[in-house]
């Protein structure tokens, strides 16, 4: 047999309504209704305490601080190679312990130091210009790598002199990495050189059409002298000069160009031995065209073995 259909008894809804409150019917039954207006009574905001002042201050500083703080921490660990413990190199102990890449890392070490030749830069004659302009620019420190990291190719006394003057752009507050990097190809415009490379800088070679650097495009190299419109550079398998239409930085910070220098060196000393067989050199050559400032483990265990294999080590 059958059983009819269940039928679900409808759910009832009790409304309650606020006395004080307008009711829809109250306001649609008012002559304008999109005029009606709801008083909210204002919340009075209690004014800072003195000692609250100086808490917003200090954790204010501390955030400020925090890049500047960060890059020195990492620039002591790496120095004491305090991660030698668990980890073979800093680069993968920074991935694994903060996620961070090796580039990031170097970029905020470079901005720690950048921050102390800023704080170095402040002396009593550059003081009172700033007084007499009506300024305290030499308090105003960055707050963020990103704002100095167009400053890492100059001088410590030019990244003073550059900070100034983006302060000064900012109009007495911290200037944005724009605004730093505008004022620093502004001063490279003005003082431009037909050739602006530097001794220790790590270039690409580009071939282009000049048949003397047929199988080098593409090779990193290290500029090791610089001329009016040239440069020497020493590769993975020598030095050679090159104009500087054929040269192009990979704008490296200065930490990845000592580390390059470094196997550079490394290379050369292979290089120069006279019974290195056709598979060590085609090794080499590979790490002639990296396209980063770093060995991998496997490249680093590969060149260590070379070296071991014809008795060239440190």
């Amino acid at each position: 047999m059958n059983k009819p259909p269940f039928k679900r008894k409808k759910d009832t809804i009790s409304t309650f309504s606020n006395p004080e409150t307008p009711s829809n019917s109250d306001i649609a039954s008012s002559e304008d209704p999109a005029s009606a207006t709801i008083d909210v009574p204002a919340v009075e905001v209690p004014e800072l305490t003195e000692q609250e002042q100086s808490d917003r201050l200090f954790l204010e500083r501390k955030v400020e601080r925090a890049f500047f703080e960060a890059g020195k921490a990492l620039m002591e660990l790496r120095d004491r190679r305090l991660y030698r413990s668990t980890h073979r190199t800093f680069e993968e102990y920074c991935k694994d312990r903060f996620s961070y890449t090796y580039r990031h890392v170097n970029y905020l070490i470079a901005g720690s130091v950048i921050v102390d030749n800023i704080k170095m830069g402040t002396n009593s004659s550059q003081n009172e210009k700033a007084e007499e302009k009506g300024t305290n620019s030499s308090q105003i420190l960055p707050t963020s790598e990103v704002q100095v990291r167009p400053l890492t190719k100059l001088e410590p006394q030019q990244q003073y002199e550059v900070w100034q003057m983006a302060v000064e752009e900012a109009k007495g507050k911290v200037p944005t990495g724009r605004i730093v990097k505008d004022v620093v190809q502004r001063i490279m415009e003005r003082t431009k050189l037909p050739n602006t490379y530097q001794i220790g800088e790590v270039c690409q070679i580009l071939a282009k059409d000049n048949p003397e650097l047929r199988g080098k495009s593409g090779c990193w190299c290290i500029v090791v002298a610089v001329h009016d419109f040239s440069c020497t550079v020493r590769l993975w398998d020598g030095e050679l000069t090159v104009g500087v239409q054929h040269l192009k930085s990979f704008d490296y910070l200065p930490q990845e160009c000592q580390q390059m220098q470094q196997v550079c060196d490394r290379i050369t000393r292979l290089q120069e031995s006279e019974n290195l067989e056709e598979a060590g050199r085609a090794m080499l050559k590979y790490l002639g065209e990296l396209k980063r400032s770093y060995l991998t483990d496997v490249e680093e265990k590969l060149l260590s073995v070379i070296e071991q294999e014809y008795g060239v080590t440190d």
